[in-house]
């Protein structure tokens, strides 16, 4: 465009120097002016919007680049968080799972000792009912004896038979004191080990037989084989 409008700038100049141009000729060249004038105000105005545009773009660029910027410290300070948060959940976590583990353990241990106590319970439950038993029978026994003791009023005193009650140590003769015992009497006369017999010496005295149970001086065993052969009398 710019080399048509000089070209016809120079063709107007050569006529204005030569002088000899048709008038025809002199109209196209000054169309041909006209022209390239507009096309000339026609590309300014192109430039123009053109750095318009450019200037937009500039500043669209640089807004945009503030909003990146910004957005990536942001995205940074969430990544930041929560790397945090998880380091501090997954130490919560720990610790809740080694407590879980504790409680596991001590709920065990609690169990285990809730049957023992059960199981001690029981044994000593047991234990209680024979040593009323026993001690009902033994009552039954001494009343029984009492009453044969005293002689009938009407019976003669010649003919009055012995009492129960002075055959009753007779009887009780075979019974072991194992208050008084010692622990080779009570390895021979009852068959019991040593050892057994050394713990029966050790936790003296006994109120009640059944105590060498309850003492878990011996096995249950081995005191239903001996408790019928065995006394603890002061």
């Amino acid at each position: 465009m710019k080399s048509g409008w000089m070209a016809a700038v120079v063709m107007v100049g050569a006529v204005a120097m030569v002088g000899c141009v048709s008038q025809k000729k002199y109209e196209e060249a000054m169309v041909d002016v006209d022209t390239a004038k507009s096309e000339l105000e026609r590309t300014r105005a192109q430039k123009n919007a053109l750095e318009q545009q450019v200037r937009t773009l500039k500043e669209l660029n640089v807004k945009f680049g503030n909003e990146a910027q910004v957005a990536h410290d942001e995205l940074e300070r969430i990544q930041h968080g929560r790397d945090k948060e998880r380091g501090s959940v997954e130490g919560r976590t720990k610790e809740l799972e080694d407590r879980a583990k504790q409680l596991a353990l001590q709920n065990k241990a609690v169990r285990h000792e809730y049957e023992d106590v059960k199981r001690h319970n029981d044994t000593l439950k047991a234990l209680v009912a024979r040593y009323q038993k026993e001690l009902k029978d033994q009552s039954r026994s001494v009343t029984g004896g009492l009453s044969h003791a005293v002689p009938s009023p009407s019976a003669p005193s010649v003919a009055a038979p012995v009492p129960p009650a002075v055959n009753a140590p007779q009887a009780m003769a075979s019974s072991m004191n194992v208050n008084k015992a010692s622990v080779g009497d009570m390895v021979l006369v009852l068959g019991l080990s040593k050892d057994v017999a050394d713990r029966i010496v050790t936790n003296r005295p006994y109120r009640v037989k059944g105590e060498l149970v309850a003492k878990n001086v011996v096995p249950k065993e081995t005191f239903d084989m001996i408790k019928d052969r065995i006394s603890v009398s002061p």
